[in-house]
């Protein structure tokens, strides 16, 4: 005889239209994982590019002047900024030309 909490004689005791809405209750709780899965694999996979601004390159053109040497850059609407480690910011074009050098001056001490 079998026992009454085994799923084999639990699954023989429900009448016909149960066990098929038993069985499309899981096979709608399997879809929904999967659902579920793929859409977040798609926004995982697809969303950082399409928010990620577009990362600036500098031209070719742009070329630092003899002894110079760059400690940090920014762009803008038609220009670019270079800050030198010998306390200069030099301004050029997207053309690459030199458009304007300013000094910084020291700041006053105490």
């Amino acid at each position: 005889m079998s026992d009454p909490a085994t799923p084999e004689a639990s699954d023989a005791a429900l009448p016909p239209s149960l066990r098929l809405l038993k069985w499309l209750v899981i096979l709608l709780t399997l879809s929904m994982i999967g659902g579920v899965i793929t859409v977040v694999w798609l926004i995982v996979t697809r969303m950082p590019a399409t928010f990620a601004p577009p990362t600036p390159t500098v031209p070719e053109a742009v070329a630092l002047p003899a002894g110079k040497k760059a400690a940090a850059v920014t762009f803008g609407q038609g220009w670019i900024a270079v800050v030198t480690t010998d306390d200069r910011i030099l301004i050029f074009g997207t053309d690459g030309t030199l458009r304007q050098e300013v000094a910084i001056s020291p700041a006053p001490g105490p």
